[in-house]
Parts: C-alpha cells; sequence; structure tokens
C-alpha cells in the first residue's frame, strides 16, 4: 500500500468538485452571461446553445456527485465534438486552435468517468444511509 492512498478518494472527490464546477461555470457564461461574457448563445442555436446547457447540467451533476459517470462522459464526449468540428479546423495542435478548455475538460471529464466520484458524493450518501439502516425485527430480506 503507497502511504497516499488512504487520502486518494478525498483527492478524487475534489477533483470531480472542482472540474464540475468550472463545466458548470462554462454554461453559464455562455447561457446567462455570467463572468464577464461579452455576449449570450442565442437560445436553441446548433451546437453553442446545446453546448453550454450540457455544460450547465452535467457540470452540475458531476459537481454534486449524481449520475456522475454518465454526466462526465456525455461532457467528455461533448469537448470531443467541440474539439473535432470547431477547433481542429483551425489548426492541429489546442494551443493554436483555441481548443485548450475542450481538450483539457474532455480528458478531465472522460478521467472521472472512468475512475467514479470519489468522496463528497451525494449518491455516496444514499448507499451509506441504506446501508447503516438498521434491519427490523422479523423483517425478510
Amino acid at each position: 500500500m503507497h502511504r497516499l492512498d488512504p487520502a486518494r478518494e478525498h483527492v478524487v472527490g475534489l477533483y470531480r468538485i472542482v472540474i464540475g464546477f468550472l463545466f458548470a461555470c462554462h454554461g453559464l457564461k455562455s447561457l446567462f452571461g455570467l463572468f464577464g461574457a461579452k455576449a449570450t448563445v442565442p437560445v436553441g442555436t446548433w451546437p453553442g446553445w446545446w453546448a453550454a446547457v450540457i455544460q450547465l447540467v452535467c457540470g452540475a451533476l458531476v459537481c454534486v456527485g449524481l449520475g456522475t459517470r454518465v454526466a462526465a462522459i456525455l461532457g467528455s464526449g461533448s469537448m470531443a465534438y467541440a474539439f473535432f468540428v470547431v477547433h481542429l479546423p483551425q489548426g492541429l495542435f489546442p494551443i493554436q486552435n483555441g481548443g485548450e478548455a475542450a481538450t483539457l475538460f474532455c480528458w478531465s471529464l472522460l478521467l472521472v468517468a472512468f475512475i467514479g466520484p470519489g468522496r463528497f458524493a451525494l449518491s455516496g450518501l444514499a448507499v451509506r444511509q441504506r446501508t447503516s439502516e438498521p434491519k427490523r425485527a422479523g423483517a425478510t430480506v
């Protein structure tokens, strides 16, 4: 056992929270003009408005730890789409084509999907509550 193993689940949980929060902030920026955005994306436009909705919803779910793996896969896929469709035609490397954020979110969310939510996830609370309930006398399982 490595000496950092006891902290692993806590670090994974904090990583998930930060990535989810930042991803949701991108959606808030595009949809509502928050955080110094110069403009909002017009409602229903493809792919910008839909990408922003995915960012907001999936980011929030990843952040709080509900449906984490599914939300992370959907968010990761949307960022892969953004990179290949929007950024790649502008140049091969993310530093050239403005696709750094899309690339980082794509790979970060894919990692979250594979390693799971870690600690501090709301989905973990429901599991812990079910397993810690005392059994009633005479109850069949």
